[in-house]
Order: structure tokens, then C-alpha cells, then sequence
């Protein structure tokens, strides 16, 4: 009898580890309609600095087409593409290629590529044509006023492109900064997501896609990496459907869930270390929602800079390992009112450094506590809860010239119920 029942257990576990099972309004790393890039840095300087890779995986046997948009850290779109997968493909893409070289990735459905060259299908791989991708894919190579557009755009200049505004913060560096979404599409669309149309004629709802990214900087002999954001779709849940709800894409669409995509976590916890085997310290990347449909604005970012910036936080608990604990002065509103309190996070996507000038902390080892909740000054979105406002944080710890480590914080809630505390 006992036998019996182990065998009854091992079996009822085999069955459940075949499956991935996906959970609405929970983040996890499950096949999803949307994959977001939290963060990119590519370093225009040094041909072996800094740059960001990351690849789109399908995990379906039919062939998809997905749509990627290249934002600056200021949620300005600058770039916008589209990859087509055959089934079970993966294209992986190093930044660089794009941002200094104008290369993009070289897809072509059945009907742009009809001797299987471009992309290859396997034999257990779905390979069909999209009309609609004639004379796109696969694409030429950028042109140097758009690579001039983009070096500019993504280091706080002012582009031509744009008139002469700006796009993103310039902090002095070269290095182009900003974070990526990817959606699965049902055509060759060049519409961004500001555009309704984007979400009435062209985006689908698959949970097909998955990936990954990397921060590599050969010049100081490391990198990590870790999941990219695997953001689901729900035809069917009252989280994604009703209006008024928090959905990832709500600021596009009037928060009334047309994208049916679950938001994100708003309060996070991670670890930091600042000595020891880490001798390079620890930044966090976080990515913020400003629940603002944001365009070019007037340069430089410090007066003529969006409405909402720097973005403000609800509260932060800084504790050591010894559950002792500093609480800096922050306010619950956007924007942060200046010389007040930290503002750590000001961005929509960023990397800040602990203990560097705008996160100073009073122990050499502990953790934080980061609710990044905001209501924006002027904007009561979403509806159901304007002080709502997702993020996403993942954690960086760095041996200097010997190796980093790179993994998300902890996800204490979701914006479909988002917890308004701080300990």
C-alpha cells in the first residue's frame, strides 16, 4: 500500500513539473505576450565597454511575429522593429549591433524568404508568410542620421529627428541608457504603442514568448545577467479586462485593458553588499511606470524635463543584518519635491549605485525595502487606485575585474493589489 502511494505521488509530481503553469497578476517566467527589457546601457565610447544582450525565444511550433520598441530611460520611443519567428526559434541581440553599427536583426517570413535562407525552419517548426511584412523584413541596415538620432536620443541630447528635443537624461557618460518591450503582433506594424491602433489592429494576445539578457563589459571582465519580464495576456480574467484596472500597457490605452496584459509588482525587497567578496559593490536596476504617455520634450531634462520627473516613492526601509533600520525621508508624489528626502529611482529605467550619491546608505550590509508606489501630480490613473504604480527591480553585486552576479528583488505584491506600506 505504501509503494502504491509513492508511486501515486511521483507520478502526480512528474505531471505537474511537465506543465507551466502561469498565474495572472503574478511575474513569472512562463511563455507571455510581452517581454520587457528593464534596462539597457550600451557605451558609445568603447568598442569592448559596456552593452546589453538579450534574446526572443518562441515557444510555440507557430511561427509569430513580434514587435520590439526601444524607449530612453525617459519613456521616449526612439526605435521600433519588428522579428519574425519560425517555430521554436530565437534571435539573440546584442544592442551594440543596432545603436553603433545599424544592424538589425535579419528575419524574413515564407513569403520574403522563400528558399529558407534568412530563417531557416526546423523540422518541428511552423514557417508561414506575412503579407504584410513585404519590403520590411528582412530590414536594410540604419542609415547614419538615425544612428546619429539614436546616440543622441539615448544620452540626453537633442535629436534632429525630433525637432532638436530630448528624450532622456543626459548624465555626461556616452552611454545610451533606456529599456525595450517586445510584443507579439499579427502584422509587419511600424505603430508604437501610443497608438491606439497599436492595440485595436496589431498586437495578439500568445503567450509564446520568452528570454533572457545580459550586462557584458569585457573591458572590466564581467557579466550577468538574468530573465527577461515575462508579462502575461488574459482574455478571460476580471484583472485584465475590467476597466479602470491596472494592465501593464494602461497609460496607452486609457486604463480601460484593451492591452489585457498583467501590471507588475510595486513593492520589492533585494539585498546589497558594499565590500567583502563584492568589492565592486551593488546597484539595483529598476524600471518605473510614470503613467504617462511621454513625448520629446524641451532640453536639457533639468528644466525642460516631463512633468513627472524625478519620480518620488512612497517609502524606503533600509535594514542591516541585524534587523536594524533607517528610514530616509521620501514623499508619496511625483513629482519629487528638490533637495528633500532621496531620490533614488527619479527615472523610468535606470541603475543607481547604494551608497553612491543618490542612495546613500548608513550599513555596509543589509537590505531594502522599496515601496515605489507614486501618484502623479495632475494624472489620477489608473482609476481604481491613482496611488498605484508598478515597477520592477533586480539586483546587481560586482567583484571588481573578477565577476558580478545579477538576480531580480523579491516581488512583494502585484499592481492588481498593490500594498501601500512600508514597515
Amino acid at each position: 500500500m505504501k509503494k502504491t502511494a509513492l508511486c501515486l505521488a511521483l507520478l502526480g509530481l512528474l505531471a505537474l513539473g511537465g506543465q507551466a503553469v502561469a498565474v495572472i497578476c503574478t511575474i513569472d517566467a512562463v511563455p507571455a505576450a510581452t517581454l520587457l527589457l528593464p534596462y539597457f546601457e550600451v557605451d558609445l565610447n568603447n568598442p569592448n565597454g559596456l552593452t546589453t544582450l538579450f534574446s526572443v525565444n518562441n515557444a510555440s511550433a507557430t511561427a509569430v511575429l513580434a514587435h520590439v520598441v526601444v524607449y530612453s530611460d525617459l519613456s521616449v520611443p526612439v526605435l521600433d522593429f519588428n522579428i519574425y519567428l519560425t517555430g521554436y526559434d530565437v534571435q539573440t541581440i546584442n544592442l551594440r549591433d543596432i545603436l553603433v553599427n545599424g544592424n538589425l536583426p535579419q528575419t524574413a517570413s515564407a513569403g520574403q524568404d522563400p528558399t529558407d535562407k534568412i530563417s531557416p525552419k526546423g523540422p518541428k517548426s511552423q514557417d508561414i508568410n506575412f503579407a504584410s511584412c513585404t519590403g520590411q523584413l528582412p530590414p536594410p541596415p540604419l542609415p547614419p542620421s538615425f544612428l546619429q538620432h539614436l546616440a543622441l536620443s539615448l544620452t540626453g541630447k537633442g535629436s534632429p529627428l525630433f525637432g532638436g528635443l530630448c528624450s532622456g537624461r543626459n548624465l555626461g557618460d556616452n552611454i545610451a541608457r533606456g529599456y525595450i518591450t517586445v510584443d507579439t503582433v499579427n502584422n509587419c506594424t511600424l505603430r508604437l504603442p501610443s497608438d491606439i491602433n497599436y492595440f485595436t489592429q496589431d498586437i495578439t494576445f500568445q503567450n509564446v514568448l520568452w528570454g533572457d539578457y545580459f550586462y557584458v563589459n569585457a573591458a572590466q571582465n564581467f557579466a550577468n545577467g538574468d530573465t527577461l519580464v515575462h508579462v502575461e495576456a488574459s482574455l478571460t480574467n476580471p484583472a485584465t479586462t475590467t476597466a479602470g484596472r491596472y494592465t501593464f500597457y494602461g497609460r496607452y490605452v486609457a486604463w480601460n485593458a484593451i492591452d489585457h496584459r498583467e501590471p507588475l509588482a510595486t513593492t520589492f525587497a533585494g539585498r546589497y553588499a558594499l565590500g567583502g567578496t563584492f568589492t565592486g559593490g551593488t546597484s539595483f536596476v529598476v524600471w518605473r511606470d510614470s503613467k504617462t504617455n511621454q513625448v520629446a520634450f524641451t532640453c536639457p531634462a533639468t528644466t525642460g524635463r516631463p512633468s513627472w520627473f524625478p519620480l518620488g516613492q512612497e517609502g524606503i526601509d533600509i535594514f542591516d543584518e541585524t534587523e536594524q533600520v533607517n528610514t530616509p525621508q521620501t514623499f508619496p508624489f511625483s513629482p519629487q519635491p528638490p533637495q528633500q528626502g532621496i531620490i533614488p529611482f527619479p527615472a523610468e529605467a535606470q541603475r543607481t549605485q547604494i551608497n553612491g550619491a543618490d542612495f546613500p546608505v548608513p550599513f555596509n550590509f543589509g537590505w531594502l525595502y522599496l515601496d515605489l508606489n507614486t501618484t502623479i501630480s495632475g494624472n489620477p490613473n489608473p482609476p481604481f487606485d491613482p496611488a498605484a504604480a508598478q515597477a520592477w527591480a533586480t539586483v546587481n553585486m560586482d567583484s571588481n575585474g573578477h565577476f558580478s552576479v545579477g538576480f531580480s528583488a523579491i516581488q512583494l505584491d502585484s499592481a492588481c493589489a498593490p500594498n501601500h506600506f512600508v514597515p
